[in-house]
């Protein structure tokens, strides 16, 4: 097929014709549609390299590069489709190791040259806003989106991002010993059987961004490896923002300021945040054996959310995986992801079980906002408190729950999963996800959405 590009877009014809040449029939071992695609698709890299950048694009180059990025996607998608199961188990040695979703995509891009982006590549976006980047993440959307939709590497991707991280793993004889860890602005604390998860991001109202997923993932980690926690309880902490100071706020969802100056990243960001610690409260930590036909075998814990002020797009989101969530009378859940221009997590498939369909469409299109003292967001919350009540109010749910002992929790919470959201719904969506995120945020209406909604380009980093 002739890959048509305009002469005046300064790209040389021979180099055009060679690519059009290049592209690949694939029906070889993985080994050979490898080497093919690999060269089709540095080729078509080194002939969009040749145009200015981004900002400085024509709009005729701009068109130009898009045209190269079709078709360069269209064949790393076929190619994925006939190898992305074979691709995985090579860089897994077979599914004998678990790979994190952060490695496996620059094993990825090592294995086969120019399937995903490198970490230069991407080293080198991160320096740019969001609406300057060329789009190199969304390579990495396609990829994981054709692994997590094979059901075996899927499974053992999915298994692997349950289990502890191995930084979790280095400071938990610190976190037994004292009880106490500060992790980033992260704090995690042990008051008898009660695991305290702290979030704090206080400059942005507890948003969260790439400096929180990994530090909650840890926090989330050691409540559940330290064998003295029953339950884990999560707040957000105090906030500096004048009109909040001095109290505490649960979640301000993404930070949107990051975000637009492009240091929101998809996978470590996206991806991880909605396989590794906010599945783990939900799921629990997986085994160090993978087994495909066990099913529901995590260890787990129960887990209660303390709202205070708001829980905002990703807070809200949290609320969804929780066994029991206290709210301040005062306090609103809302999912204004649609307003972002991006898909609120997992809340696509959790929230409809709350709420019914026809209000969860209505809060995910439409930004309906749930207060908590409303029949609705009754419906999100278990008990709303008085405000400034919430001290007394966890201590008396705590007690409830764990007076008689949680022995039965991580049974009923894997009964009620088995009838709501089995492992292989949660894979097939997360293989949706990775791929529709993708294109979501590099949309050119996430930009003007965050420029009319946000103001962002007035605020500084």
């Amino acid at each position: 097929m002739a890959i048509a590009i305009r002469e005046d877009v300064g790209l040389p014809r021979d180099e055009l014709e060679r690519l059009s040449h290049l592209q690949p029939a694939f029906g070889q071992s993985l080994g050979a549609d490898a080497t093919a695609a690999s060269r089709f698709f540095v080729a078509g890299q080194a002939l969009i390299d040749r145009l200015p950048p981004r900002p400085q694009r024509s709009e005729a180059e701009q068109s130009a590069a898009d045209t190269l990025k079709t078709h360069l996607r269209d064949a790393r998608i076929a190619f994925l489709r006939r190898h992305a199961a074979a691709l995985y188990a090579q860089l897994t040695e077979d599914r004998s190791r678990f790979v994190r979703v952060e490695e496996l995509v620059f094993r990825a891009a090592e294995a086969v040259p120019g399937l995903v982006p490198t970490r230069d590549q991407i080293r080198a976006e991160r320096t740019l806003q969001q609406k300057d980047k060329e789009g190199h993440e969304v390579d990495q959307g396609l990829f994981l989106c054709q692994v997590l939709s094979h059901p075996l590497s899927g499974d053992h991707l999915v298994h692997g991002m349950l289990r502890p991280r191995a930084e979790s793993l280095d400071v938990l004889p610190d976190f037994q010993r004292d009880g106490r860890i500060e992790l980033g602005t992260t704090t995690v604390e042990r008051e008898g059987p009660v695991g305290y998860l702290y979030h704090g991001n206080p400059r942005y109202l507890n948003a969260e961004d790439d400096s929180t997923t990994s530090t909650l993932e840890i926090g989330t980690d050691l409540v559940l490896l330290d064998p003295s926690i029953e339950v884990g309880v999560m707040r957000g902490k105090v906030v500096e923002h004048p009109r909040y100071a001095g109290r505490r706020v649960f979640n301000a969802g993404i930070n949107l300021t990051h975000l637009y100056h492009g240091q929101i990243s998809l996978v470590d960001f996206f991806v991880v945040r909605d396989m590794g610690f906010l599945h783990k409260m939900y799921r629990g930590l997986s085994g160090p054996e993978f087994w495909p036909h066990e099913i529901e075998t995590t260890d787990e814990k129960p887990w209660i959310a303390a709202v205070e002020a708001f829980a905002i797009g990703g807070g809200c989101q949290l609320l969804l995986a929780m066994d029991h969530v206290l709210a301040e009378r005062s306090s609103f859940f809302n999912l204004p992801a649609r307003k972002e221009g991006i898909i609120p997590g997992v809340s696509n498939m959790r929230l409809w079980r709350f709420v019914g369909d026809r209000a969860a469409r209505q809060a995910i299109l439409f930004e309906r906002q749930f207060a908590a003292d409303s029949p609705a967001g009754q419906l999100i919350c278990d008990t709303v408190v008085p405000d400034g009540q919430m001290d007394d109010a966890l201590l008396r749910t705590i007690e409830a729950l764990t007076s008689s002992g949680v022995v039965s929790a991580a049974g009923n919470r894997k009964a009620m999963r088995i009838g709501q959201e089995s492992l292989d719904v949660f894979r097939q969506y997360m293989a949706v996800y990775c791929r529709e995120q993708a294109f979501c945020h590099y949309s050119p209406q996430l930009i003007r959405n965050l420029e009319q909604n946000w103001n962002a380009a007035a605020r500084p980093l």
